[in-house]
């Protein structure tokens, strides 16, 4: 067998040691391994911005449509503030309007009550009905700048929310529904009746001209 001299000894010794170390890793390998963590960890962070935008973005939502519905509610009250402001102005001289209404039926059967020849014959009486019309006159003219119309209907169409039928009045020659007598004058306050007129309804006539009428 042949002696090694003391170098090539050494040389075999290092050669066997760096066969049996485990290879270390190259530039290239290092830097994949390195862009795939980074990739990784951008991913994760993108997923969690992203969650988190998702979140705000509901949040949002939900924010915009609680001041929608905060301020419809707040138009609601507004406009059903100033709705029964309107009504408590327009419909308070209610119950006094009523209560004049006998004082103004009073003065129109007093005027109907006195004979026209009285009237023309007398000057003592046509004064006095003269009187008696101005005063109710001017009656009407006050309790219309407060709302209420006098309801006197006599040739107009039959309108169940203002008018109360007493009876029926034969008559062809009108359509039916057609307000042919009044018993009574009727008055409203605004677009509320505040007393029915009393009338006789006429039946028996045209049923296409009504139709036509309650149409127009």
């Amino acid at each position: 067998m042949t002696s090694k001299t003391k170098p090539e000894a050494e040389t075999e010794t290092r050669a066997a040691a760096e066969a049996a170390a485990p290879a270390a890793p190259t530039a290239d390998s290092a830097g994949q391994a390195g862009g795939e963590q980074a990739g990784a960890d951008q991913t994760a962070e993108n997923d969690n911005a992203f969650e988190v935008l998702t979140k705000l973005q509901a949040e949002n939502a939900e924010l915009k449509d609680r001041v929608l519905r905060a301020m419809a509610e707040i138009e609601n009250v507004r406009r059903r503030g100033e709705r029964e402001l309107n009504d408590a102005r327009q419909y308070a001289i209610a119950k006094f309007a009523g209560d004049m209404l006998g004082v103004a039926d009073n003065m129109e059967r007093a005027l109907a009550s006195v004979p026209a020849e009285a009237r023309e014959t007398d000057a003592a009486v046509k004064a006095l009905m003269e009187g008696v019309e101005l005063t109710e006159k001017e009656m009407l003219r006050s309790l219309e700048k407060h709302g209420v119309k006098k309801l006197d209907p006599k040739g107009e169409r039959f309108d169940p929310n203002f008018h109360q039928a007493m009876f029926e009045i034969p008559d062809p020659s009108v359509p039916n529904g057609t307000v042919a007598q009044v018993v009574q004058v009727g008055y409203s306050i605004g677009s509320r009746v505040l007393r029915p007129a009393m009338v006789g309804v006429a039946r028996g006539g045209p049923k296409q001209a009504a139709e036509a009428e309650k149409q127009a």
